[in-house]
């Protein structure tokens, strides 16, 4: 008769399974767990970080780098005032406004310039007169705004619906940034602008080990698959039969 699965003969493949699916699995969540730690460094909260000056950043002629999104900049140079938008659908604590953007043509005059937001303001007539002359400043560096469901309807105006550079470089005589920051301190008679973006995990971040903890859960359905075929041909196997002697007729 096969013995049945409990039976003391299967213990130890039963055991060497619990012990075999206890590791891979194990193993396949320790990788999906680097996996998610490694997403979450990708998308620390950079505005708190120590800030760097905008030359170790990115140039003027850079693209934008995706990884420095929210990161402390400092610069310094010179306020480019009739350059001066705002950008509309812009909201502070649940109130529709406009965030005001002045270039700062970064180390003289005429330089390439960043496009800086000062503030927030709830209507453009309340604006304040744009600043003039040089400064340094502290502030937020951020990507470039560029939605195509977004349109201009008055190109001649300062109004802008984004803050697209293709749209402020009309408003100036020099080239820009391929960005724009978010000053800390708002001048006077302006509110501080929210940050309009933190970073993204890229899509690759961590792939590597996440590809690592499915392999491992592939290898514990292995064992199950393993386990199971043994435990199966054991219980269902047929017993072999005792050969019997042929009957010798008895002489007369």
């Amino acid at each position: 008769m096969p013995p049945k699965i409990w039976s003391p003969q299967l213990w130890g493949a039963h055991l060497l399974a619990l012990v075999l699916l206890a590791g891979t699995v194990g193993l396949g969540l320790w990788q999906l767990g680097v996996w998610r730690d490694h997403r979450n460094d990708a998308t620390h909260d950079a505005t708190k970080a120590a800030a760097k000056p905008l030359s170790d950043v990115m140039g003027p002629d850079d693209p934008f780098p995706g990884l420095m999104t929210g990161h402390p900049v400092t610069l310094s140079g010179d306020w480019v005032p009739s350059g001066t938008v705002y950008v509309s659908g812009r909201l502070d604590h649940g109130v529709d406004g406009y965030w005001v953007v002045t270039p700062l043509a970064v180390g003289g005059p005429d330089r390439p310039a960043m496009p800086v937001v000062r503030g927030w303001v709830k209507d453009v007539g309340l604006a304040p007169a744009p600043p003039s002359g040089s400064t340094e400043l502290t502030g937020w560096l951020q990507p470039p705004e560029g939605s195509n469901d977004l349109s201009d309807d008055d190109p001649t105006d300062d109004v802008l619906p984004q803050l697209r550079i293709a749209d402020v470089i009309q408003h100036v005589d020099q080239d820009l940034y391929g960005g724009y920051v978010v000053d800390q301190q708002p001048g006077a008679g302006l509110a501080r602008a929210d940050l309009a973006q933190l970073p993204e995990a890229g899509t690759f971040t961590g792939l590597r080990n996440f590809l690592y903890g499915l392999e491992w859960w592939v290898f514990a359905g292995f064992v199950v698959y393993i386990w199971w075929r043994h435990v199966r041909d054991v219980t269902t196997a047929t017993p072999e039969k005792e050969p019997q002697d042929d009957a010798v007729p008895s002489g007369t």
